[in-house]
């Protein structure tokens, strides 16, 4: 079993920065696909990002294509999502996520492990 904890939350203003880190342990961590999802006030939680096992492939939602980024590090087990030029409209819980796939997916039935959620607000 895999347990991960997310880290790296906090208030900041449209435009700025941000790097979220997941931190995974308990299991053979390069065995996972890894994921970010995010979940606002009132909506259910959506996908963000996803990394393969190995890091060569990538996926992201529409929302966030171009402006996020996802990694791993598969020897200190943490996956990484660099958000740049936030939005208030990225403001969500965001939640890490590992999943006993092939592939990547978008789904949260495919995810078999959840963080408790790290808080990411952005001001306009």
């Amino acid at each position: 079993q895999v347990h991960v904890v997310e880290s790296g939350g906090g208030l900041v203003q449209a435009g700025v920065s941000l790097r979220l880190s997941c931190a995974a342990s308990g299991g053979i961590f390069s065995t996972y696909v890894m994921g970010w999802f995010r979940q606002a006030p009132g909506k259910s939680r959506e996908f963000v990002a996803g990394v393969s096992k190995s890091g060569g492939r990538t996926r992201y939602a529409d929302s966030v294509k171009g402006r996020f980024t996802i990694s791993r590090d598969n020897a200190k087990n943490t996956v990484y999502l660099q958000m740049n030029s936030l939005k208030p409209e990225d403001t969500a819980v965001y939640y890490c996520a590992a999943a006993r796939t092939q592939t990547v997916l978008p789904d949260v039935w495919a995810y078999d492990y959840w963080g408790q959620g790290t808080q990411v607000t952005v001001s306009s």
